[in-house]
């Protein structure tokens, strides 16, 4: 189970919100009067996206992909979010919900509370996939050796 409380978790959560949920979380901060300084503006970048080759169990890198990175400050807090693609304001909106649940805002309940609901929702939506795939899965039968 991820915990929004635990950063690294909490990471992975805002990059999987829906942009519209993080938008409004993040509005709703802003709007209560907490001032926000942005450290750094929602900006698209190539990252290195590398993979761990299922043989060998070695790194690889996979290839470059496009992710939007913004860095924020909040109550003393620093905020931090990714987002894949060219998502300014969603990764803005990212940072903005990192940086109040780690200053423990007045709202940080419900964010944690929306954020548990979306992994809670991805990680169902993962293991139906699973089960569809694994219908498909061929199981071979022994072969007798004939030398």
């Amino acid at each position: 189970m991820t915990d929004p409380h635990d950063r690294s978790d909490r990471f992975e959560m805002l990059a999987a919100c829906d942009a519209e949920t993080l938008v409004a979380h993040a509005d709703a901060v802003v709007e209560g009067g907490t001032e926000v300084r942005i450290l750094q503006a929602p900006t698209p970048q190539l990252v290195m996206q590398q993979v761990v080759e299922p043989v060998a169990r070695q790194l690889f890198n996979l290839g470059e992909v496009l992710v939007t990175a913004a860095e924020v400050e909040l109550d003393g807090e620093k905020g931090f979010a990714m987002r894949s693609g060219k998502a300014e304001k969603p990764a803005l909106s990212g940072a903005v919900v990192d940086a109040a649940i780690e200053s423990d805002h007045p709202r940080t309940a419900e964010m944690v509370a929306s954020l548990s609901a979306t992994a809670t929702e991805r990680e169902r939506e993962r293991r139906e996939r699973w089960g569809e795939t694994r219908e498909t899965t061929v199981e071979f039968e022994e072969m007798e050796d004939h030398t």
